[in-house]
């Protein structure tokens, strides 16, 4: 009798612990343990989407200078909070303030020229990366409001439907079957067999060998390799064939869609995107409804993220460390407007901490303390544009615990996932 209570209250404790992480599905994704590299690296492509947002308003504006109060306004759209004339000053080299208004500065403005001339430039492979794009849907068509949720991810400019499409008429086309300017889509005329070959094809090529995924987790994930080395006997499927032909949930369809997210991922700039926008894009290629999860089951190739509470999908194989390996000539110039932002914000912090010692010493604290203190800052300077982003974990208490997500990992997979 008292074994089978000891085994009940076992089982109730398993199907609590599930009961308590599937509550936790509504209420946001779930993300990998997390690693520091990777983190930094979207930690420091964070910082610089926003002020490449901030850039590209004040470009759009007459003299390319904007009032304080207008940007404030702009700033819910940045998913920014604070006071916008804070932000601009801890980027001194990057924004100028003048008269209640700022400006970019002379070094900033000759990397938009710099920029602006390579995008010129890059043209057709602009024109080269949308085909394979549309090539991966099912109509060879994708609507321009979907494409423009991923324009910068893949480098095209703002206005590249008037820039890039008429120079090759017999490449693309516009259709607007309703007439509504939501329905707009571009739809692909030739299709190229030369440009259907995936990233893991033509690295596969250069080696001689078949096609396979490159795992990058630690040898200590025994089962997580062990899953990997047994999906990775199922043989390749370009996501560039037709899926039509294969069975939902089949370990072959698994095989096709994790290759489309792979491809997916290597035609964007940073080999990352928006799990939430990747979503919008179920039907027309054909991805799992709940592909958070899907992605999670496949750590060795994809890196999840919740950084910033933004979900975050990353190419595990595309960076060693935080570093990005196969950099594309727009990140080149882009990195350049990273270090002069980094400069800038160096040199912010490095004048409050003058600020705070001189402040310090009039207030006869010892000094001794201060440089304490300036190593615990140091360790939340990174974040301290954006508050805490720990700081929803903490608040759902222990489910975030990463003892508890070992525990969680235990019983859905019976796996260790040090």
């Amino acid at each position: 009798m008292m074994m089978r209570i000891g085994n009940f209250n076992h089982v109730e404790a398993r199907v609590s612990l599930i009961q308590q992480w599937f509550f936790l599905r509504r209420l946001s994704l779930w993300s990998m343990k997390k690693e520091a590299e990777l983190e930094s690296a979207l930690s420091r492509n964070r910082r610089w989407i926003v002020n490449n947002q901030i850039k590209n308003i004040i470009l759009r504006y007459p003299n390319n200078e904007i009032p304080i109060e207008t940007l404030q306004k702009k700033f819910k759209t940045l998913d920014l909070q604070g006071k916008a004339l804070n932000w601009l000053s801890k980027y001194p080299c990057c924004f100028e303030i003048h008269d209640n208004r700022c400006r970019l500065t002379k070094r900033m403005m000759n990397l938009v020229a710099q920029e602006h001339s390579l995008i010129d430039s890059l043209q057709p492979l602009f024109a080269r990366r949308l085909a394979k794009l549309l090539m991966l849907t099912l109509r060879n068509r994708l609507t321009v409001l979907k494409i423009n949720e991923f324009k910068r991810a893949f480098g095209f400019p703002d206005d590249y439907v008037i820039r890039i499409l008429p120079n090759y008429p017999n490449l693309f086309r516009i259709v607007n079957e309703s007439g509504r300017r939501s329905s707009m889509a571009i739809e692909l005329l030739h299709w190229d067999p030369d440009l259907a070959v995936s990233a893991v094809e033509s690295s596969a090529a250069k080696h001689g060998t078949p096609p396979r995924f490159s795992c990058s987790l630690p040898s200590s994930w025994v089962k997580s390799w062990e899953r990997f080395r047994e999906f990775d006997e199922i043989p390749y499927i370009s996501p560039y064939s037709d899926p039509r032909g294969l069975v939902e949930g089949s370990k072959e369809m698994e095989k096709r869609n994790v290759g489309l997210v792979h491809e997916l991922l290597s035609l964007t700039l940073w080999k990352k995107a928006s799990i939430v926008k990747l979503g919008h894009f179920k039907r027309e290629f054909l991805l799992p409804d709940r592909l958070n999860v899907f992605l999670l089951k496949h750590p060795g190739i994809f890196y999840v993220s919740n950084k910033y509470k933004i979900y975050t999908v990353l190419l595990r194989e595309a960076y060693v460390g935080s570093q990005l390996v196969d950099k594309d000539p727009l990140v080149v110039v882009k990195e350049k407007f990273g270090d002069l932002m980094q400069e800038g914000l160096h040199e912010y912090n490095q004048r409050r901490r003058l600020l705070n010692v001189e402040k310090r010493r009039r207030s006869g604290v010892p000094l001794i303390s201060v440089d304490g203190a300036k190593g615990r800052r140091r360790s939340h300077e990174v974040d301290d544009d954006y508050g805490d982003s720990n700081g929803a974990d903490s608040k759902v208490g222990g489910l975030f615990d990463p003892e508890e997500r070992k525990r969680f990992y235990r019983v859905l997979f019976d796996d260790d996932v040090s």
